[in-house]
């Protein structure tokens, strides 16, 4: 990915990777979500069912389509955000330091990203926890009794998993590609992109399940007082429930996430090459 679009105007190369990378991320993001929402639903169960309570196994697409209105302009505005910024921060940094600009990239993407995705997390981990049955009405609820703030529970413990998470995920997939180019010398198939993409997925998955943890008991206890923020979350599942609690869910965490990488990166490459490919044959068409 590092050396692509070069040799036209550069404000041109910028909108045009924005634009390319919110289509190919929008539309990777909605085939993900939909393919493994039940997944995240389990595993968001899971995390926010303390002690022995048991799992409610109903309902597994419950809040799917609200979710889906937040995830396509989220998913679009992080990799639209992502690749320009990665493009230029790989001009700008020396060849040995394109992990920097890959870690970085995502870092900016999550940033932006967040501001659609909290909300939206805030409204699906309500519903697919039972609090509420359709999406309008989680939101005109939640802001009702909690304010504007309310659909922004948990952002710092959201900010805290997913600013890592975006970070370390891209980088260790740009990073795979990169070595994977170098022995193979020559561009990478749909399959192989979809191996890296799960690899990568499923790692950085298991690192940040703790921090997931945290960021689910913040989101879903609403005007409850039961955690008063991230480290008091923290010490007190520690206390309560004990080490073993930050890893509630990890398996189909890293499951969902390393599926979820797999399809979503494989998607996001073969829409990147479309759009390419299509670029390509209407310039030929201008020059004819």
């Amino acid at each position: 990915m590092g050396g692509e679009g070069g040799g036209q105007d550069n404000s041109f190369n910028f909108f045009q990777v924005l634009l390319e990378g919110s289509i190919a991320g929008g539309t990777a993001g909605v085939v993900v979500e939909t393919a493994l929402y039940p997944i995240d639903t389990i595993k968001t169960r899971l995390q926010a069912a303390r002690g022995g309570s048991r799992i409610e196994w109903k309902g597994l697409y419950s809040g799917l389509a609200g979710n889906l209105a937040g995830v396509l302009p989220a998913s679009a505005i992080f990799v639209g955000v992502y690749e320009p910024t990665k493009r230029k921060l790989l001009e700008t940094l020396p060849e040995n330091l394109s992990a920097v600009a890959h870690f970085t990239a995502g870092a900016i993407g999550g940033i932006a990203a967040s501001l659609v995705r909290v909300p939206t997390e805030v409204v699906k981990q309500r519903m697919q926890t039972g609090q509420f049955k359709s999406a309008p009405n989680a939101v005109r609820l939640i802001v009702a009794k909690q304010g504007f703030k309310g659909l922004y529970a948990g952002y710092g413990s959201f900010l805290l998993r997913d600013l890592p998470f975006d970070a370390i995920q891209f980088c260790i997939y740009e990073q795979l590609r990169i070595g994977y180019k170098l022995v193979a010398k020559r561009e990478l198939n749909d399959p192989e992109n979809a191996l890296i993409g799960a690899f990568a997925g499923a790692i950085t998955g298991a690192i940040t399940t703790p921090l997931d943890v945290m960021k689910t008991r913040l989101m879903v206890q609403g005007q409850g007082t039961q955690y008063s923020g991230v480290i008091n979350c923290a010490q007190t599942i520690l206390r309560e429930e004990g080490p073993r609690a930050f890893l509630k869910g990890i398996e189909p965490r890293v499951l969902w996430i390393g599926i979820g990488g797999s399809i979503f990166f494989g998607v996001l490459e073969k829409t990147k090459s479309m759009l390419a490919e299509r670029r390509k044959r209407e310039a030929v068409v201008k020059d004819e």
